[in-house]
């Protein structure tokens, strides 16, 4: 597939302009003191990024469940009834889609504060993914019906859900122009920082555990020996170091690599 012309406008801005407005969620981090990787501080994604559901569902008493799973376990199924919507509290969940020939792809890796399945409220009769848990982890799921009567009679519920969802949509606008514009070396180091939850005040994070080279060939959009050569790359240069407690650490010095043009 023969990619766009940058000469190409996205919603009357020129296409360069466009990405690099829909990228700031990572790009408008501040720079990086240096190229080299700065010793690890923190490898711990902040609370306070994570919305509290527990507090703002605690008043809903039926149509709520509060699950416990264990890592690797299914919590719905493509084609499965599409009948709640659940809100991870703690965790790690990935969504993934099978295509009619049996080919899987990870479309993402979800973390505390995140909800999903929220496509019943669109009217959508059946799970278009499956849910899939990476670690230990507890969620909230909300019949639809009741969460359809929170949105239209709860406006404090109502903003934060639709301020987290458009968030999201961001995301996702983001995620398309990273497809049509970027190398698959800035996809992967913009994939990465987003696994890892790397905040403006970020030095170090760890990204979710369980994430194979293979599931990140699939996030973005390449085969897995490219995923092993720039890893490789990666590593070398200090962007990256794979610690056997935690798991994988992102420097901030792989900022480097998605302001570069």
């Amino acid at each position: 597939m023969k990619k766009p012309r940058t000469s190409t406008s996205t919603a009357g801005l020129p296409a360069r302009q466009a990405k690099l407005d829909l990228l700031t969620q990572v790009a408008e981090l501040p720079a990086p003191d240096s190229v080299d990787a700065p010793k690890a501080t923190s490898v711990v994604a902040k609370p306070s990024q994570a919305v509290d559901w527990a507090t703002l569902l605690a008043a809903v008493s039926k149509g709520k469940t509060v699950l416990n799973h264990r890592a690797n376990r299914t919590i719905f199924m493509q084609g499965q009834p599409a009948d709640s919507v659940c809100f991870l509290l703690r965790g790690k969940v990935q969504l993934a889609v099978t295509s009619q020939e049996g080919k899987e792809a990870i479309v993402a890796t979800l973390g505390p504060g995140e909800f999903f399945g929220e496509g019943c409220l669109a009217g959508q009769p059946l799970r278009l993914g499956t849910a899939m848990s990476v670690a230990d982890g507890t969620l909230i799921k909300v019949e639809k019906a009741i969460m359809a009567r929170l949105l239209g009679e709860d406006r404090g519920f109502s903003e934060v859900f639709i301020t987290h969802l458009l968030a999201r949509i961001i995301r996702y606008e983001a995620d398309f122009v990273d497809q049509l514009f970027n190398s698959s070396e800035k996809r992967l180091a913009r994939m990465l920082l987003l696994l890892s939850h790397f905040g403006k005040e970020s030095r170090t994070e760890t990204v979710v555990a369980g994430i194979s080279q293979e599931h990140l060939a699939q996030m973005v959009g390449t085969t897995r020996s490219r995923i092993n050569f720039f890893m490789n790359k990666f590593r070398k240069l200090g962007f990256i170091e794979y610690n056997a407690e935690v798991g994988l650490i992102v420097h901030r010095g792989l900022l480097n690599v998605v302001r570069r043009d």
